[in-house]
């Protein structure tokens, strides 16, 4: 309650108790501990990089005493227990819900909880234990905690696309030039499929068009590119999944970029047999029916 509120008067309301009584609470606890877990300033308080420490322990204990009390409950009305699924952009779309048609069908009595987010957000998530898996872009400039183990599961290009009836598609050769003209939707600053897709513009001498929209929902980008002219980029086998439903058809252009796609989990001393079945189940459903791709081959 202090690391959020930074008031020792604000947290005492929350917690229904007083202020000098938790002003004493808090300087037993430092004194237990032997080191200072809060800078007081006349505005509030600031955590010290031992309060940090402790706040994230802290977080990580709370959110095991949430899953306690929600596993519990799901046993108690007859399920298998729970696995909860991270995913963003990158395998919202098609790799994640693969995956969890292939849990259905091992672990039929095993509830499955999908989140969808940023990968940062996602691997915070995961570091406190509210999550089990995260599949996402291979984050390689994030620093992952010692307990959280990656793998990749494939490479795969980046694509422009547009609505099907896009006025590009009826031009006999598309040029850069054309598709510049329009506004184009793109994933946020930093992200791994936003890097991806300026290395490949670079390789290509080309530069975002000035206008375009920063969108990190997979449902709104597909809303907005099927309802005008914006260009989009996403995932080579996001697209595939999106152009079967005719939503989007990929544009004539190669891009020269790729990003790879991996799936994180936390390996510590709660590893139950049902989360080794899930990673399972992600690495076969990640390499079904030939999606699998290496950058220089033709796909």
């Amino acid at each position: 309650s202090l690391a959020q509120t930074r008031n020792l008067s604000h947290s005492a309301k929350l917690l229904h108790t007083t202020q000098p009584g938790l002003s004493k609470w808090l300087k037993d606890l430092e004194a237990d501990i032997g080191l200072p877990l809060f800078e007081r300033h006349a505005r509030g308080l600031t955590p010290t990089q031992h309060g940090q420490t402790l706040i994230a322990h802290a977080r990580r204990i709370d959110a095991q005493l949430d899953r306690a009390v929600v596993d519990m409950d799901i046993l108690r009305t007859g399920g298998a227990g729970r696995v909860v699924i991270g995913a963003s952009g990158a395998a919202a779309t098609e790799a994640a819900p693969r995956a969890i048609l292939a849990m259905a069908e091992r672990m039929p009595d095993m509830r499955i909880d999908l989140v969808e987010g940023t990968m940062d957000r996602l691997l915070g998530l995961l570091a406190r234990g509210d999550l089990d898996i995260v599949m996402g872009r291979s984050a390689s400039n994030v620093a992952l905690e010692a307990s959280i183990h990656s793998e990749q599961l494939y490479v795969e290009p980046i694509d422009l696309v547009a609505r099907p009836g896009h006025p590009l598609f009826d031009l006999p050769e598309l040029q850069w030039s054309d598709v510049t003209k329009y506004r184009w939707i793109v994933w946020p600053k930093q992200t791994p499929v936003r890097n991806a897709l300026e290395t490949a513009l670079a390789t290509a001498g080309q530069s975002l068009p000035s206008n375009y929209i920063e969108s990190n929902s997979v449902i709104a980008n597909v809303t907005l590119l099927t309802h005008s002219d914006l260009i989009g980029t996403a995932s080579h086998r996001s697209i595939l999944m999106l152009a079967r439903l005719n939503l989007v058809r990929t544009l004539p252009l190669k891009l020269e970029g790729f990003g790879s796609v991996s799936m994180y989990w936390r390996k510590d001393e709660l590893y139950p047999r049902s989360l080794e079945m899930a990673l399972e189940c992600v690495r076969s459903s990640a390499s079904e029916d030939g999606f699998s791709w290496k950058p220089g081959a033709p796909f």
